[in-house]
């Protein structure tokens, strides 16, 4: 924001609010801290852009805004105040000084995998209390992510959904977008013009992702590159970046990141009851089999067929055993003619603590092309 802008924003708001210091500023906006006048206390006001100002327009953005501003929620930062002054949009939080969640990552770059679940569930507690209202937050990412007195709150809650639909009245300039990269749903990407929900939920579990793994599920030199392998990449297995997060928080995880929103978990309730604690699983449940396809190592590529003949007929002999949980052909099919670790393809396919049983008996051999490969999680 320029100097003379600034002084027009102080005396717009000198009746109110004595502006103080800034305290960051992004492509869109600045955030500042203030003195509120009127009720004696500190608090941060966030002022758009003068480029983004005149593309959303006063009354539409400000109509966006008092919807969220009902929001009250332990989990969720409030918002006192929002208007107009010099012709810049603007709103007021209260004036937290931390800590924030981005300023851990950066310090110790990921969590513990209790306290990660703990800012997690707390985080889906307040998006499902919005999303029951109507009202997505659309840029859930650990830069709006507060922790205090052992609880994580979610701040900016709404905005980027009053820019998004103030936006899609006006003419939006090629390039303009709403949410963070690292942390946009493939439907957020892909400017779908219903979103739901579903995205706050891929958006958390992409925080998540980052507090366990100590990285963002997808990460590249550019923006439009990290949102391509958003809309298009499978994301690396979080087991294989921390193996010790328990199976449950990993099939909870990648659920959540499905690219579809119907594969997604249906609420945020229900993948913060996933992440929290383990289903009840009876010892017979817990046995479970996946078998691989055969790999057609003759000189006749024809003779594809029975090696997948071969793989029908031990899955339907393993169907018949009783209290064994049998992964379908289709699970195991995706991964015909696939060059990948089979460790890699257990994690996928949801196998825990893992045994790995094969034709050869060398387990070395299986990061090659095995002629027959079964993943067996025990109970």
């Amino acid at each position: 924001m320029v100097a003379d802008d600034l002084e027009l924003l102080r005396a717009a708001l000198a009746d109110r609010y004595a502006l103080g210091r800034e305290l960051g500023r992004g492509g869109m906006s600045t955030v500042y801290v203030a003195a509120d006048l009127r009720h004696g206390r500190d608090v941060a006001i966030k002022v758009l852009s003068a480029s983004v100002s005149r593309l959303l327009g006063t009354e539409r953005f400000l109509g966006e805004i008092r919807i969220s501003a009902g929001l009250t929620h332990p989990n969720i930062l409030p918002l006192h105040d929002s208007g107009d002054a010099a012709g810049l949009l603007f709103y007021v939080m209260p004036y937290v000084d931390g800590p924030w969640l981005r300023d851990r990552l950066e310090r110790e770059k990921r969590l513990s995998v209790k306290e990660a679940v703990h800012v997690a569930t707390d985080l889906a507690d307040g998006l499902e209390f919005a999303h029951r209202r109507g009202i997505v937050h659309l840029d859930v990412k650990p830069e709006n992510v507060l922790l205090e007195a052992g609880h994580a709150i979610l701040a900016d809650f709404g905005i980027a959904r009053a820019v998004s639909v103030a936006g899609a009245g006006a003419q939006a300039p090629v390039g303009f977008a709403v949410g963070t990269p690292e942390y946009m749903s493939p439907e957020a990407c892909g400017s779908e013009p219903a979103i739901d929900g579903r995205s706050d939920q891929y958006s958390l579990a992409c925080v998540l992702y980052e507090m366990l793994a100590g990285q963002p599920p997808f990460v590249a030199a550019t923006a439009q590159a990290v949102v391509a392998r958003h809309l298009y990449d499978e994301v690396l297995p979080l087991g294989t970046l921390r193996p010790e997060v328990h199976q449950h928080i990993v099939r909870a995880v990648h659920r959540a990141l499905a690219k579809d929103p119907a594969d997604r978990f249906p609420t945020l309730a229900a993948f913060a009851e996933a992440v929290s604690a383990p289903p009840e699983v009876s010892a017979e449940e817990a046995k479970s089999i996946a078998v691989l396809p055969f790999v057609n190592m003759s000189p006749n590529p024809d003779d594809g067929y029975l090696g997948d003949g071969i793989t029908e007929e031990i899955l339907t002999a393993l169907a018949k055993i009783q209290g064994l949980r049998v992964a379908s052909r289709t699970s195991a099919f995706v991964y015909k003619d696939h060059h990948e670790d089979i460790r890699v393809i257990g994690e996928r396919l949801g196998f825990g603590n893992r045994e790995w049983i094969a034709q050869d008996p060398d387990l070395e051999s299986l990061r090659g092309e095995p002629r027959f490969a079964a993943l067996l999680s025990p109970p």
